[in-house]
C-alpha cells in the first residue's frame, strides 16, 4: 500500500501508537525521535519506559509538553533487584558489569505487568485504546501485549538494513562460517550472498550467532518474534542501502519500512542538544569555541555511552590527537564513570596543555549538533548506528574505531561500501570486558592516532573523494525526510497500514 492509498483521517479519529524502546541509549534517543515524528503528524504517542530513562530525557518530557504534542511519557516499574540487579540499573550503560547483560535482557519482560496494568486504567483524557504497538525487536514479549490488544505489532531496528540482513546470513550459515574462519590464516572469511566483498572474523559469528547456550536461546526467541511482527521499522534511508532494503523485504515477505535518519527531526537546538540526556558542557561555552575554529577543521572523538578505554589507550589517544595539530573536541565519559582510575587527574592536566586547540566533554555530549556544526570536518567515531547516521546526515567524514559487536560490520559498511570514512585498524576484541582486562593494553598508538587524523582531516585526493561522497549522502539523507522524500513516505506508509487495520477491525465490529 503506497501512501497515496489510504489518507489517515488523524484530525477527527487519531491514531493512538504506543511505543516500547529498549532502555538502552542508543536504542532509547531514535525511538524518542520516532515517537515526535509521529506526534507531528498528527498521532497520539504513548512512550512507557522506566523512572530511571524517563528522569534522563526529562528535557524532552517538558519540551513536548510545553509545545502540546500528543505524547505521554509513562513510567513502568523494573523491578531489577527482584532478578539479582543493582538498584537503579535500568539501561544497559548503567550496569555494574557487562556480565550482567544478559540477566537485564532476560528481565525485560517484567516490564509486561505493569504495562498492562497502566492500559486497564480509564483513559482520563478520551484517548481510544492503541491502534498500534511498536517494539524495540529486543522486547520480543510485546508480541503477547499486541495480541491481547488485537493491533499489529511493528518492530524498530536500530542499526542499518545492511547490518540486519548480514545478521540474517550469518545466523543461516553459522556452521560453514565458522569452520571457515577457524581454517582461515588470518581469521577472516567472505560473507557470500552481499553484492560488495565484505569479510567477516569469529567474532561477528559468535556475536551474531552466539555458541553459549543461554546467549543463542535469548536471540532465537528474538528472532522468532520478529517473525511475529506485522511488519519492520528501519532508521535508515533507501538511497543508502536501495539492494538492502529489496532483499531484506524479500526474506521477510513482509513490509520493511524505511523511516530515517530520524536525528534529523526538526526541533529546537537546546533540546537537540539534549538527546539522550542533559548535556555535560554550557551549549553556550561550546558554540563560542566552535565559532572560532575555521571551517572543517575540528575533529570530533567520541565513543559513545557504554565504551570504556583503558587509562593507556587514554593516554595514546590524547597525545596523539595533541601531536595532529588539528583543533579537536574529545569527549571522555571514562572520568564521570570512575571506571579508570587516574583518567580525571590526567585528563585534568591535558586539557591545561591543549586549552587553545582542544575541547573535552566530560560526560555527554550533544553529538549530533556538534556534527552540524559548520567548523566540524571530522569524526572519530565508535561505529555505533546513531552516530554514523548523525554523521552522514551532516556529511561529515569519519575515522572508523569499532569496538564491540554490530560495529565491526557497521565499519565496514562505512569504508568498504559507502566509501566515507578510513578505518582506524582495530582488531576485534571484547572491549567491555572491563574486569578482565589489562589496563595496559593499547589498540592504537598515538602515532597511529595521529597518522589516522591527517588522513581523515587530509588525505590528499582520496580524502577528497570521501568528503565528496559524504556530502552526497549527506543531501540524500536529508532529502529523504523532507516532504515526498523516501523516508517520508515510509511514514506515511507506516501511518496507512495502521489506519487500514483499524477501519477494517471496526467495520468487523470485533470487540475487545
Amino acid at each position: 500500500m503506497s501512501s497515496e492509498d489510504v489518507k489517515c483521517s488523524s484530525k477527527t479519529k487519531p491514531l493512538h501508537f504506543l511505543l516500547i524502546p529498549l532502555m538502552q541509549q542508543g536504542h532509547m534517543i531514535p525511538m524518542i525521535d520516532l515517537a515526535r515524528l509521529l506526534a507531528a503528524h498528527d498521532a497520539l504517542v504513548t512512550f512507557a519506559t522506566t523512572p530511571v530513562n524517563l528522569n534522563r530525557i526529562r528535557p524532552i518530557v517538558d519540551q513536548a509538553a510545553a509545545s502540546s504534542l500528543p505524547i505521554r511519557f509513562v513510567e513502568l516499574r523494573f523491578p531489577v533487584v527482584d532478578v539479582g540487579l543493582p538498584e537503579g540499573c535500568e539501561s544497559v550503560d548503567l550496569l555494574p558489569s557487562m556480565d550482567l547483560i544478559l540477566p537485564f535482557l532476560n528481565a525485560l519482560s517484567l516490564l509486561r505487568d505493569p504495562l498492562e496494568a497502566y492500559l486497564c486504567i480509564p483513559d482520563k483524557d478520551g484517548w481510544p485504546k492503541p491502534a498500534c504497538l511498536i517494539s524495540d525487536n529486543f522486547q520480543h514479549w510485546t508480541v503477547d501485549v499486541a495480541q491481547s490488544l488485537n493491533i499489529p505489532r511493528l518492530i524498530f531496528h536500530g542499526p542499518s538494513c545492511f547490518l540486519i540482513f548480514c545478521d540474517l546470513l550469518i545466523n543461516r550459515h553459522r556452521a560453514e562460517l565458522e569452520a571457515a574462519v577457524a581454517a582461515a590464516s588470518d581469521g577472516f572469511t567472505m560473507l557470500q550472498g552481499l553484492p560488495h566483498p565484505i569479510r567477516i572474523s569469529k567474532h561477528e559469528v559468535i556475536t551474531l550467532s552466539p555458541s553459549d547456550p543461554d546467549k543463542s536461546k535469548y536471540m532465537e526467541t528474538i528472532r522468532s518474534a520478529e517473525e511475529f511482527a506485522d511488519g519492520v521499522l528501519v532508521n535508515s534511508f533507501m538511497e543508502l542501502e536501495p539492494w538492502y532494503f529489496e532483499r531484506y523485504r524479500k526474506e521477510k515477505s513482509k513490509p520493511v519500512w524505511p523511516i530515517g535518519p530520524l536525528s534529523l527531526y526538526k526541533e529546537e537546538l537546546d533540546v537537540k542538544a539534549a538527546r539522550g540526556r542533559a548535556s555535560s558542557i554550557d551549549n553556550n561555552i561550546l558554540f563560542q569555541w566552535l565559532d572560532r575554529q575555521e571551517i572543517g577543521s575540528v575533529v570530533l572523538v567520541s565513543f559513545g555511552s557504554i565504551i570504556c578505554n583503558t587509562m593507556a589507550q587514554l593516554i595514546e589517544l590524547g597525545l596523539g590527537l595533541e601531536a595532529s595539530g588539528r583543533p579537536f573536541i574529545w569527549v571522555v565519559k571514562e572520568v564521570v564513570d570512575k571506571k579508570v582510575p587516574g583518567a580525571e587527574e590526567w585528563v585534568t592536566e591535558f586539557e591545561k596543555r591543549v586549552e587553545r586547540r582542544g575541547m573535552i566533554i566530560r560526560g555527554w555530549a550533544p553529538q549530533a549538533v556538534i556534527l552540524g556544526h559548520v567548523a566540524v570536518g571530522g569524526f572519530v567515531t565508535h561505529c555505533g548506528w546513531n552516530s554514523i547516521l548523525e554523521a552522514l546526515t551532516m556529511g561529515v567524514v569519519m575515522a572508523t574505531w569499532p569496538h564491540i559487536y554490530d560495529q565491526f560490520l557497521n565499519e565496514r559498511l562505512v569504508v568498504e561500501v559507502l566509501k566515507s570514512g578510513v578505518a582506524v585498524g582495530i582488531e576485534p576484541t571484547d572491549y567491555l570486558d572491563v574486569e578482565n582486562r589489562n589496563e595496559a593494553e593499547v589498540k592504537v598508538r598515538r602515532e597511529e592516532v595521529e597518522r589516522v587524523v591527517e588522513n581523515l582531516m587530509g588525505g590528499g585526493e582520496a580524502g577528497e573523494e570521501r568528503r565528496k561522497r559524504a556530502r552526497e549522502l549527506g543531501k540524500q539523507a536529508r532529502a529523504a525526510m523532507e516532504v515526498g522524500g523516501s523516508s517520508w513516505k515510509g511514514l506515511q506508509d507506516v501511518i496507512n497500514y495502521v489506519s487500514e487495520h483499524q477501519r477494517k477491525y471496526q467495520e468487523a465490529n470485533i470487540s475487545c
